[in-house]
């Protein structure tokens, strides 16, 4: 099967990348949105190095459309690299009362030292960071309860910047989604194009929909025989996969041709809408 190459880098971004570094020096931790479908394919690879020793927090967002036990695996992963880790869904408001709570508790040192210092009214800072389509902007109003995040302009701060009150003792700051300059893994433009981070329109969606296909029938086989009624090889590939699936719905054309272009749409739509089930795409030992 033949992979896409999918490739953007907007010239914003470089611009995006130097205001993140420029704008560490005014926050005490930095919380990182990734979708919990892929953990790994939502994160923009520079932003370890861009974040450097400040305190870290992952939040695993979208939960309810990933694999419960993927997501236990994953937020064990992160947390064996000295992160603090929240599993949330937006939709639903799951996970987002326990935000303040970790952050409280990833930054106690801190604020112990503000405490002792008499300082006790001193807010903490957190910068938002994450991929764009990652659902960073509904996570944020979702934090500060409000329908939209408002700009303001705080003495000793940048004009302009996006500051986000939640509480007294706690401001985030709002960062435009940043990108990579480029995929070192044509599967981290893949996973992205699956979940509907890169627009259809812009792709070959049978293409797209072989790639998904054959990774799920490769992790997820008994959910796709029961959507699909696949019956097929273990190692049978996308096409061979996307023609069976096509053929048991009767998606056929004249002369009793398989339809692969809408059962090709028809899988990326069923699967993003979470009607196959709830999978997640990447799992931590792929990565050790």
């Amino acid at each position: 099967m033949t992979e896409q190459i999918i490739q953007w880098y907007p010239g914003h971004m470089t611009k995006t990348r130097r205001m993140i570094e420029s704008d560490l020096r005014l926050v005490d931790a930095v919380c990182e949105l990734v979708d919990a479908r892929i953990p790994i394919s939502s994160r923009n690879p520079d932003i370890d190095a861009i974040c450097g020793a400040k305190p870290r927090m992952i939040v695993l967002n979208r939960i309810d459309m990933a694999d419960p036990e993927m997501v236990s695996a994953w937020a064990d992963y992160f947390q064996q690299r000295g992160m603090a880790v929240l599993k949330t869904d937006c939709k639903s408001r799951a996970g987002i009362n326990r935000f303040v709570p970790t952050v409280r508790q990833l930054l106690k040192e801190k604020l112990a030292s503000y405490a002792a210092k008499g300082q006790t009214g001193r807010p903490v800072k957190l910068m938002i960071v994450g991929v764009p389509n990652v659902g960073k902007s509904t996570f944020i109003n979702q934090i500060a309860g409000r329908k939209g995040a408002k700009a303001e302009n705080r003495p000793g701060v940048t004009r302009g910047k996006q500051w986000v009150t939640v509480d007294s003792g706690l401001l985030l700051l709002d960062t435009p989604g940043i990108l990579w300059p480029k995929f070192d893994d044509p599967r981290v433009g893949q996973h992205l194009a699956f979940t509907g981070a890169v627009k259809d329109d812009v792709l070959d969606v049978e293409t797209l929909a072989c790639g998904l296909i054959e990774l799920l029938w490769q992790r997820y086989p008994d959910a796709l025989k029961t959507r699909f009624k696949i019956d097929m090889p273990e190692d049978a590939e996308g096409y061979a996969l996307l023609e069976a699936a096509g053929k048991a719905r009767g998606f056929l054309v004249s002369g009793g041709e398989i339809n692969t272009e809408r059962t090709a749409r028809v899988l990326l739509e069923e699967y993003r809408n979470c009607k196959i089930g709830r999978f997640t795409l990447e799992r931590p030992e792929e990565l050790i």
